[in-house]
């Protein structure tokens, strides 16, 4: 399995319950295949530009570990989910 980090930006507008079961189910995904070693939220943030006339975004920041192979399954379902702005999941190197 393979370290990664991923960076979730909800829509500001989103309340708090529906953000919240949007993750577990990313959260849930996650943990099918691999395990979630660390989860920081870093709350509402200005972006440096707007982003569909929006300028800020609550960010969620997660560390797990997982199969390669799960990856385009995780960023496949966070781009369907609407409560979710953007995301981005990385490899970290040993």
């Amino acid at each position: 399995m393979n370290k990664y980090e991923a960076v979730i930006m909800f829509y500001p507008e989103v309340e708090e319950e529906k953000r919240n079961a949007s993750f577990e189910r990313i959260k849930n995904a996650i943990e099918k295949d691999g395990k979630v070693q660390n989860v920081d939220e870093w709350g509402m943030r200005k972006l440096a530009y707007e982003i569909e006339y929006k300028s800020e975004a609550y960010y969620v920041f997660v560390e797990f570990e997982t199969l390669p192979e799960h990856i385009v399954e995780l960023n496949r379902l966070a781009k369907i989910m609407d409560p979710v702005m953007r995301q981005m999941i990385v490899k970290v190197e040993d």
